[in-house]
């Protein structure tokens, strides 16, 4: 597994420190001195490595986030809380108040959070929130404005160029992410990239099932075997007869994540129906286990079968369905075919146990991956307010977790980024 670390120079030796911990991981390096060499340095890394994974912080995210391949694995490392509180306490330290001062990149959030319970005064802090496009002057302009109206003895900030621009002209205190927040991201990023792959070598099950009964039925057979055998996406399957009418076909969960465009439809049933005069159903299965795989995928042929037009199902292990799924990609639909635990916990988080099965369905689709209040309106088919009030419902069900921010417009403050954890609750 490779996974690449993009940093400023200065912070080389604390990501080092932190990546020291990981066995069987090694370590692409992209390392800038400004800002504005971050997107090649990114670029020739991706080139260069062909990582597994990125651990990028806030400013490298902003620069270069649209190179980062839709597919991989990456985590955005930001200071915490704990830093900010670590920089007040080395003020405290060198015998400076604690205010006035100024303070960059932090939300204001966690500022108020951490001035709380330090019991600072809020009205003698200010902050200038990370703003992707705004460029290192603007914010070295902003804190040497507060130091000739305050007087304030040090800033704090985050960005190394900022530091550089004010050396000599008061201290810098720097609220870096601590080794420990570092290796916390590592780890987590090792582990979504292992779960990936995982997922992606576990085998699968799907059975084509022709729709009805016919007077050529073993040759419809034949012809719909032949079909899925030439079938360039199916070239490392197996593919054998299952019964009188099914053609079974065992192969990596990923091969029909892409047979599917990501289970949300099959055009190999329209090349059927068209080419063959073939109607065919579909059933794919993801268990544990290939026995299960396989009987997962006759329950859910089966449940094809019962719709009005040929399509598609899939059913996995922990009792998520996805579909209906048509040869022209229609939209999906997310039910839940054992409700038991999720219709309690769709009770205490008082949602539907339909939007709860969709939420768990679109968590699995994520690998992972976080996404913003927006991005899950528009996964549900629902208005960006009702998306916004669906993650305060969940975040008071300790349902989501907060894992950082992204901009998703040049303009306005970022926003905030979630990571879905339906399935542990599940259990």
């Amino acid at each position: 597994m490779v996974i690449g670390l993009v940093v400023h120079a200065g912070h080389r030796a604390r990501f080092a420190d932190a990546a020291s911990t990981l066995s069987g991981v090694e370590v692409a390096w992209a390392v800038y001195e400004h800002e504005d060499e971050i997107r090649d340095r990114v670029a020739g890394l991706l080139a260069d490595h062909r990582p597994d994974g990125l651990l990028l912080g806030l400013v490298p995210y902003a620069r270069a986030r649209d190179l980062i391949p839709a597919d991989m694995p990456f985590s955005v490392t930001r200071s915490a809380a704990l830093d900010l509180a670590l920089a007040w306490a080395r003020a405290r330290g060198n015998g400076w108040p604690a205010t006035p001062v100024s303070i960059d990149t932090f939300a204001s959030e966690t500022i108020d959070e951490v001035a709380e319970a330090l019991g600072l005064d809020r009205s003698a802090i200010t902050a200038c929130p990370f703003d992707p496009d705004q460029p290192v002057a603007d914010v070295v302009a902003f804190h040497r404005e507060q130091l000739a109206r305050t007087g304030a003895p040090y800033v704090i900030s985050v960005r190394m160029g900022v530091a550089a621009a004010l050396d000599g002209q008061t201290a810098v205190l720097h609220a870096l992410a601590t080794p420990g927040t570092i290796r916390a991201d590592l780890h987590e990023l090792a582990l979504r990239i292992r779960n990936k792959r995982a997922d992606g070598q576990r085998f699968a099950a799907a059975l084509f099932r022709l729709a009805s009964p016919r007077p050529d039925l073993d040759l419809a057979r034949v012809g719909l075997q032949h079909l899925l055998l030439g079938t360039p996406e199916f070239a490392d399957a197996w593919i054998d007869q299952r019964g009188a009418r099914g053609v079974l076909v065992l192969a990596p969960a990923s091969l029909f994540e892409t047979v599917t465009q990501q289970w949300t439809g099959l055009p190999v049933l329209a090349e059927a129906r068209d080419a063959l005069g073939i109607q065919a159903v579909a059933g794919f299965g993801i268990g544990p286990t290939a026995r299960l795989s396989v009987t997962l995928a006759e329950r859910a042929a089966a449940r094809a079968e019962q719709d009005a037009e040929p399509g598609a199902y899939l059913f996995t292990g922990d009792g998520v369905t996805i579909g209906p799924m048509g040869a022209a990609a229609t939209p999906l639909a997310y039910t839940y075919r054992e409700h038991g635990d999720l219709e309690d916990l769709a009770e205490r988080a008082g949602l539907s146990p339909a939007t709860l099965s969709r939420l768990a369905a679109l968590e699995r689709s994520l690998d992972g991956r976080p996404l913003s209040p927006s991005e899950l309106a528009r996964s549900l088919g629902i208005t960006d307010p009702s998306g916004r009030r669906l993650i305060r419902k969940l975040t008071s069900a300790a349902l989501v977790t907060e894992t950082g921010s992204a901009q998703e417009h040049r303009k306005g403050r970022p926003t905030r980024l979630y990571r879905l954890a339906i399935s542990e609750a599940l259990g």
